[in-house]
């Protein structure tokens, strides 16, 4: 079993910047490619970010490349989002979540365990 939980959500002016952090307990972190996903409402669960085991590795959905950036703490089994330049169409809650190796990883079921959310509100 692991353990995610998400904060550092928020409401924050287009423009502005949020840092989305996410603690992970129960399994070891390192195993875990880290992921990051986001829902608005009416809307499908949609891929943001990922980073694999070591920090490596990266990838990010277009819509926030260049704009967003993910990193993780093995020491301190913590996943972050910085997200900078937020827009109005970033609106959403914001999960993390885990999964093993680095395939499909912008597909949610390629994860298996997911935090509760945290909203990200930006306003115009």
């Amino acid at each position: 079993q692991v353990q995610l939980v998400e904060s550092g959500g928020g409401l924050v002016q287009a423009g502005g910047s949020l840092r989305l952090s996410c603690a992970a307990s129960g399994r070891t972190f390192t195993d875990y490619t880290m992921g990051w996903f986001r829902q608005a409402p009416g809307k499908e669960r949609e891929f943001v970010a990922a980073i694999n085991w070591s920090g490596s590795r990266t990838y990010y959905a277009d819509s926030v490349k260049g704009r967003f950036t993910i990193s993780r703490s093995n020491a301190k089994t913590t996943v972050y989002l910085q997200m900078n330049s937020l827009k109005p169409e970033d609106t959403a809650v914001y999960f993390c979540a885990t999964a093993l190796g680095w395939i499909r990883i912008t597909l949610p079921n390629s994860y298996d365990y997911w935090g509760q959310g945290t909203q990200v509100t930006v306003s115009s």
